[in-house]
């Protein structure tokens, strides 16, 4: 091939290569987004027997796998404990949905729409709502997106800039920190779009923040640059869509709404969820995931290989020119 066409092939090469990737990720973010549907979607049912156990026949014939339905004696108790996103009280005047917005606003304005058919004219209580200036959990799921880009930035930059691996675990574990107390401040002072205590939230963000930066670093320690691009990937292009941070892992298709919980994305925004609104209960998966990548990526920079400088790595690889000897004179 002569060397006036090879910068022509490898142009044509790589843009069929990034339209190919791009036709990879439209499906992979666009695709969960519009099958959404409850699928085994926790929902309680509160009444005297047998009238309950009539109305969860009823409702697991009606819709087919939709429903995972428990028959519980307190129906606010279950949402307040965060077990089930809804619940159908039996009382003398007929059954009243109960929801929990803050466990998922998508859910819950689902099953508004279900009480409607269910129980008209009957209100729909809600006993865990969300805050006031984030009604549908749009700044909730919004604020995700920058620390998840900023955890991996920062796992990248400790990996690729800082030498030593004691200053590398410091480096993540101070990105954390900071990126804990910052990002709660602000979304609890500023945005108003968290309830909860303030070092509870903080805590929750610095774990994820965490488990982000650590697993980057780490992994780029222990194999290099295609290592932390791994990372990158995996935790970002494909945790992030099946996260169901702005609607719930039970609506997106399975298993992947199920396998988002077990990346750092889906298991954070449980976390910080919980912790907010319903003193960190229904979230015991969601804690054991995020701190096996935080502890993994803190070993793996630990047992990685030290970086070098970005001097050494311009500098690798290039012949030493030959310094010039004077002539002698004649």
């Amino acid at each position: 091939m002569s060397a006036t066409r090879r910068p022509v092939t490898l142009a044509v090469l790589l843009a069929v290569a990034v339209v190919a990737v791009q036709a990879l990720l439209v499906p992979l973010f666009a695709g969960p987004a519009t099958h959404l549907a409850p699928r085994d979607l926790p929902l309680a049912v509160a009444g005297p027997q047998p009238a309950a156990g009539q109305l969860a026949a009823r409702l697991e014939a009606a819709r087919p796998g939709a429903f995972d339905i428990r028959i519980v004696p307190d129906g606010d108790a279950a949402l307040r404990d965060h077990e089930v996103y809804g619940s159908i009280v039996l009382g003398a005047a007929g059954p009243e949905m109960h929801i929990a917005s803050a466990a998922s606003p998508a859910v819950a304005t689902l099953l508004t729409q279900a009480a409607a058919e269910l129980a008209p004219g009957r209100p729909v209580t809600d006993v865990v709502p969300t805050m006031a200036a984030d009604p549908r959990g749009a700044g909730f799921g919004a604020a995700f997106l920058p620390l998840a880009m900023t955890s991996l930035v920062a796992g990248l930059l400790a990996f690729l800039l800082v030498r030593r691996r004691a200053a590398r675990l410091l480096a993540v574990t101070l990105f954390a920190t900071g990126a804990g107390l910052a990002g709660a401040a602000v979304q609890q002072f500023w945005l108003d779009v968290l309830p909860g205590n303030y070092f509870a939230v903080a805590g929750g963000l610095a774990l994820f923040a965490l488990a982000v930066a650590a697993t980057v670093c780490g992994l780029g320690a222990v194999a290099d640059r295609p290592g932390a691009a791994l990372a990158a990937v995996t935790i970002f292009l494909i945790g992030n869509p099946l996260s169901g941070v702005t609607a719930a892992p039970e609506l997106l298709p399975q298993p992947w709404g199920a396998v988002g919980q077990y990346l750092p994305i889906g298991a954070g925004s449980s976390v910080v969820r919980a912790v907010a609104y319903f003193d960190g209960a229904g979230a015991g998966l969601a804690f054991a995931v995020l701190g096996a990548y935080a502890l993994g990526g803190l070993l793996l920079v630990a047992a990685g290989r030290r970086g070098t400088d970005l001097a050494s790595r311009g500098l690798a690889g290039k012949t030493p020119e030959a310094t010039p000897q004077p002539v002698p004179a004649a």
